[in-house]
């Protein structure tokens, strides 16, 4: 695929993710589409902090290699960027907007995460079923996937 995506990932993605055993489940499929290149995650120090903490839980079974890799796999193969502010937009947790927020400051990027509900309702977020959708639509041609307005994501 020609075109780049930029996306941020939410931690209930790759919590999910590192669940799946078979490797199969569509936040699974996100993970190894960031290692295929066809996914540039956006992230920074406050993300990467939250999916230490939130990953390393005691109610969830992952190794620390596993926690390790997933995390370097994201600064090796993503992009760190600022925040840019919001002050007109309302969320359930708080922790939530730092997510919203990278996503803005990157032209035609993504959030994608389990929990669409916990977001302002926008073209822009999206489930890991509905970020695979996207992909296949951009690789069967060229454009600007944002603008379309056909889409049919972030309902």
């Amino acid at each position: 695929m020609d075109t780049k995506i930029y996306a941020v990932i939410d931690t209930n993605v790759l919590v999910s993710a590192l669940f799946s055993i078979s490797g199969d489940s569509n936040p699974s499929i996100i993970i190894r589409k960031i290692i295929d290149g066809d996914i540039t995650p956006l992230y920074n120090e406050e993300i990467l902090a939250e999916y230490e903490e939130v990953l390393n839980r005691d109610k969830f079974p992952f190794r620390k290699a596993d926690i390790d890799w997933i995390i370097s796999t994201f600064i090796d193969y993503g992009i760190s960027l600022g925040r840019t502010a919001v002050s007109d937009e309302e969320f359930t947790d708080i922790d939530d907007i730092v997510f919203y927020e990278v996503a803005l400051s990157k032209e035609d990027s993504f959030l994608v995460t389990g929990n669409i509900k916990h977001f302002p309702k926008k073209p822009f977020i999206v489930t890991p079923a509905e970020m695979l959708t996207i992909i296949n639509k951009m690789a069967a041609g060229p454009g600007r996937i944002l603008n379309d307005p056909a889409a049919l994501y972030g309902k």
